[in-house]
């Protein structure tokens, strides 16, 4: 029984931890702006989640995860230059505001629907001991 409520979080859990993992990325990427040189980062959010899922599934008996940032690295790319600069620095900063609003926002999401679900649980429980 307890196995069917900790699963339908599960998911949710790891989409927060590599939304967590892709804004901190993001972050680094605005903060090395004007670092010479400097390539931006991203990683492929849908292929981290399925490894992410298909991982836990896999260590769910071993008791061995993968971290949102070894997830994040195995997928992750240098985002492509709209541009070119003087400095060969590859941050578009339009781009990347863009993406780390976007990403703030599907993190709050995630956040409320796991808070959501959270509730519901809490609710049943409730409503079991009191009838």
């Amino acid at each position: 029984m307890l196995d069917r409520l900790t699963t339908g979080l599960e998911f949710q859990t790891q989409a927060l931890l590599l939304r967590a993992e892709r804004q901190r990325m993001l972050a680094g990427n605005i903060a090395n702006a004007d670092t010479p040189g400097y390539q931006a980062r991203d990683f492929d959010f849908a292929s981290a989640l399925r490894n992410a899922t298909s991982a836990a599934q896999q260590a769910e008996g071993q008791g061995q995860r993968a971290s949102p940032t070894e997830l994040a690295q195995s997928t992750a790319r240098f985002a492509l230059q709209a541009q070119t600069s003087l400095d060969s620095n590859g941050v578009d900063m339009d781009r990347e505001r863009a993406a780390f609003a976007d990403n703030s926002l599907r993190y709050e999401a995630t956040l409320r629907f796991i808070n959501g679900s959270l509730r519901t649980i809490q609710d049943a429980m409730k409503s079991h001991n009191a009838g």
